[in-house]
Formats: C-alpha cells, sequence, structure tokens
C-alpha cells in the first residue's frame, strides 16, 4: 500500500488512544529536576544557564510588569524546543506540525497581551491603530488595515511555526526516500544524496530551535507593546 508524504503529520491512535497526549508530556520528564543538594551535576548548571541567558535577552526591553511572563515564556520556549526536537528522531510524531496546536498556543497568550494593554494603558494600546500625522482621508482605511493585522498576529505565529517545520519534515522524508531508491541503481548518487539528508537533518535542529526562539520573540514583542 503506497502511502503518502503528508501521512507522517497524522496524529497517531493506539486502542482509541491519541498518542498526541503522550507526546506532549514526554519532554516534561526528560528535564532534571532541581536537587536538595547545594551542588549540582553539569546538566542542571548548563540548563539553569540558558535558562538565565535566555530570560536576560527576552525580557531586557521589556518594563518591570512584563517580567511576571518570565516563568512563562521561559518553559513554553523549552517545551517547543523539546517537541520540535523529539519530532526529528525516527518512529516519533512532531505535534508543532498540527495547525490546531500551534494556535492554542498562539491565540490565548497574544489575547492575554491584548488584554492587559487594554486595562492598563487602553489609549497607548488603541493609539498603536492609528499612527500620529496620518492625512484625515486615510485615517478610517488605515484603523481597518491597523485592526486586520492585529487579528492576523496570532494566524502568523501558528502558521510560521506550522509551515516551517512541515517544509522541514517532508524535505527529509522526500531526500530520504531518493536516497533509497537510488542506493540500488547508482550507489554514488545515493551516497552523495545520503550526505545532503545529513546536513538537512542538521539543518533541521537549527530550525526546531530558531523557531521556538522566533515563536517567544514575537510573543514577547507583543507584550513590549502592551506593558
Amino acid at each position: 500500500m503506497t502511502l503518502s508524504f503528508f501521512d507522517q503529520f497524522m496524529s497517531p491512535v493506539f486502542l482509541g488512544i491519541p498518542l498526541i497526549a503522550v507526546a506532549l508530556a514526554l519532554p516534561w520528564v526528560m528535564f532534571p529536576k532541581p536537587p536538595s543538594r547545594w551542588i549540582t551535576n553539569r546538566t542542571l548548571t548548563l540548563q539553569n544557564w540558558f535558562i538565565n541567558r535566555f530570560t536576560q535577552q527576552i525580557f531586557q526591553p521589556i518594563n518591570l510588569p512584563g517580567h511576571k511572563w518570565a516563568a512563562l515564556l521561559t518553559s513554553l520556549m523549552l517545551f517547543l524546543i523539546s517537541l520540535n526536537m523529539l519530532g526529528l528522531l525516527p518512529y516519533t510524531f512532531t505535534p508543532t506540525t498540527q495547525l490546531s496546536l500551534n494556535m492554542a498556543f498562539a491565540v490565548p497568550l497574544w489575547l492575554a497581551t491584548v488584554i492587559i494593554g487594554m486595562r492598563t494603558q487602553p489609549t497607548h494600546a488603541l493609539g498603536h491603530l492609528l499612527p500620529e500625522g496620518t492625512p484625515t482621508l486615510l485615517i478610517p482605511i488605515l484603523i481597518i488595515i491597523e485592526t486586520i493585522s492585529l487579528f492576523i498576529r496570532p494566524l502568523a505565529l501558528g502558521v510560521r511555526l506550522t509551515a516551517n517545520l512541515t517544509a522541514g519534515h517532508l524535505l527529509i522524508q522526500l531526500i530520504a526516500t531518493a536516497a533509497f531508491v537510488l542506493f540500488p541503481l547508482m550507489p554514488t548518487v545515493a551516497i552523495l544524496t545520503s550526505t545532503l539528508l545529513l546536513l538537512l537533518t542538521l539543518l533541521e535542529v537549527a530550525v526546531a530551535m530558531i523557531q521556538a526562539y522566533v515563536f517567544v520573540l514575537l510573543l514577547s514583542l507583543y507584550l513590549q507593546e502592551n506593558v
């Protein structure tokens, strides 16, 4: 039976249980927990260094009230990186290739930043809809355009993450299939194709980390506009 290349993005089901729930719970098992002793191991020290550097870089330009989001956005960053990296392993499923899951992350967090802006500084939040010095005739048009761009933000967050991961997985499967088919016919070309596949896999590892970072970075920029 011939399978479609897009079958890898279907959520697997075992005994009627969707395994996407297991995939979502797996990253939290992998992170080491802080011990009760003063001396920690190298893994935990590296994890703490990464979290500190990331938090400092993301929240440095944000005002003090926005620092309450540090734990939430840092946890989301680690969670997305883990899901994206685990999806690159054989016989695994990548939940972040599902647009519904990414929208479930993007919409509530984006809406929370908008609500915070409307509650704390409504004049400044609504001022983003109309740039200063706009001609009178263009005011209605610009308000409509800026409102549409505001509501497109969560869709752009979800689609960007989904599209980048989906495209990478499809390229890996296409090149792997080509290498498998060419190996009995043209071994030299198959070896070159396998080398290309290895380089593409390394690129996908970088993309998995970068896309998680970009997702959280854009959320922090939305938060910066509203606090």
